[in-house]
């Protein structure tokens, strides 16, 4: 590792190359438990050779010349989001013993008003627990605590489905309106055909999600920017995720998949429009409202969401 810096230097004695240097560059060469100094004057520097620092100059430094340092050891900071730090106490105190198994946790919102955190969150952070088998979510009831039935615990990744959707509103609302002005008829009516494979009444397999993600990617293409696409892609399929593909479980069904269907055919209606701005403000309605559907409270009955 190498620091560079450009300090003033004081002559003790006559420099033995005849030079009057006032300021010199100096270059420290740390290694573990050392540091060694060199010194280059700045009329050198073309030379790009380093002088070894001579008796005649003295720098004022914090530590003396050729000082050793202790070792130090830092450990890597990890960072968290909101959620995991939840998830991490609620495990600590299943862990210890203060949560046994069968027994109810408190509600979201005592959790929210203990931690002092948003409801979402302490969603989030709940079924990370779940996945990870500590405890059982039951819909209308509460949450249960339970033996885990994980032979490792699973590492959820740092962004949360809410977090995630929220990244969506901001990124698909503008690609819709990217996309509006180079909208024709064949493309509506390809886009009319992707959302007939997502009916419930037509589409009896109950498999929504390849017409879903065929919808938000053919909008993307539609923008004709390949980084979009690829953008849209990746945050679309997090929700295979095994948290993502957890609160599918909780929250869809085929009438969310119904209401999605709906806000899906106004996105269609204003891209056909031709308007960026009514694309822009269908498609961001249209999540917002997915985003919606998983925010409200697990007690509370089947909270809902598609996309």
């Amino acid at each position: 590792m190498f620091a560079n810096f450009s300090l003033c230097l004081r002559r003790w004695g006559r420099p033995t190359n005849g030079s009057n240097p006032a300021r010199t560059h100096v270059i420290c060469k740390v290694r573990p438990g050392r540091a060694e100094i060199f010194a280059l004057p700045l009329g050198s520097l073309r030379s790009f050779a380093p002088i070894p620092f001579c008796t005649y100059t003295k720098a004022f430094l914090a530590y003396p010349l050729n000082a050793t340092f202790p070792a130090m050891a830092f450990r890597v900071i990890s960072p968290r989001r909101i959620y995991q730090e939840i998830a991490l106490q609620i495990r600590t105190h299943i862990e210890n013993g203060e949560f046994p198994s069968g027994s109810r946790l408190p509600s979201e919102r005592e959790l929210a008003q203990q931690l002092k955190v948003s409801r979402p969150s302490v969603r989030e952070a709940l079924i990370a627990l779940e996945v990870e088998g500590l405890v059982e979510v039951r819909t209308g009831s509460g949450v249960f605590v339970c033996k885990p039935q994980r032979a490792f615990p699973y590492h959820a990744p740092s962004e949360g489905p809410l977090e995630i959707m929220r990244a969506r509103i901001a990124i698909e609302g503008e690609t819709a309106a990217m996309a509006a002005p180079h909208i024709r008829a064949p493309q509506v009516r390809e886009i009319e055909n992707i959302l007939e494979t997502m009916d419930p009444d037509v589409n009896q397999q109950g498999s929504y999600l390849p017409g879903d993600r065929a919808f938000h990617l053919y909008i993307a293409e539609t923008a004709g920017n390949g980084v979009l696409v690829r953008i849209v892609a990746e945050l679309f399929d997090a929700r295979h995720s095994p948290l993502g593909l957890q609160f599918q479980r909780h929250f869809e069904n085929a009438r969310t998949w119904r209401q999605a269907l709906s806000e899906h055919k106004l996105v269609v209606k204003a891209l056909a429009s031709r308007n960026p701005a009514s694309a822009r403000q269908a498609m961001q309605k249209h999540l917002r409202n997915s985003h919606n559907r998983l925010t409200r409270q697990i007690e509370g009955g089947a909270s809902t969401q598609a996309s």
